[in-house]
């Protein structure tokens, strides 16, 4: 037999999404403007050496600087995954799943920020980044990029681990008998006398 899922609507879920996002969103708008303040563009700062170091750029394509020409299109997506996590929220029943989609959302939203009002225009705006861990990989980043990163992979641990939006573990045999519901009933078998 099926499992019920949960219809009513999670407010402790959709609340620890909007503050996860409302936090995650806050700390990358505040880190980039102390940034922008304070540092002149190209510039480094040794935090920790080499491990952490601060050098502001401005970036005007997604990772790794790739797709520079294409700010417009990143945008787009950034609103359209916007759009869906509102949206997709109020199925989100598991206080993890609602810090995944609340990491997301707030990094998205950070930058989608930069896109939609820095310079040079609107949509076209270039991100800023500026956090740099040489040792760990050649990108320079930001808080935004960060709570993606994480809410990735915490996205990967939770299903790997067969944690559902409802915050219960699906197990092999929960997996069959809702496959086993899903599936038409098969046919009894014609038995025939001797």
């Amino acid at each position: 037999m099926a499992r019920n899922t949960p219809t009513k609507v999670s407010y402790r879920a959709l609340l620890v999404l909007a503050l996860v996002a409302v936090g995650g969103y806050a700390f990358d708008q505040i880190s980039k403007a102390l940034v922008v303040s304070s540092m002149t563009e190209g510039e480094t700062a040794r935090v920790l050496g080499d491990v952490l170091q601060l050098h502001f750029i401005r970036n005007p394509g997604a990772a790794f600087s790739f797709a520079t020409g294409l700010t417009w299109v990143f945008s787009l997506i950034a609103a359209g995954v916007v759009v869906f996590i509102v949206w997709f929220a109020r199925r989100i029943h598991s206080l993890r799943w609602a810090t995944v989609f609340g990491l997301l959302l707030g990094g998205v939203l950070g930058n989608l920020t930069d896109r939609l009002f820095r310079e040079p225009s609107f949509g076209l705006g270039h991100v800023v980044d500026f956090i740099s861990t040489p040792w760990m990989m050649p990108a320079i980043y930001n808080i935004a990029d960060s709570c993606i990163v994480v809410s990735m992979v915490l996205f990967m641990l939770l299903t790997i681990r067969g944690i559902g939006l409802d915050g219960r573990r699906t197990t092999s045999a929960d997996a069959a008998a809702s496959a086993a519901d899903e599936s038409p009933a098969a046919p009894a078998p014609l038995v025939t006398p001797n």
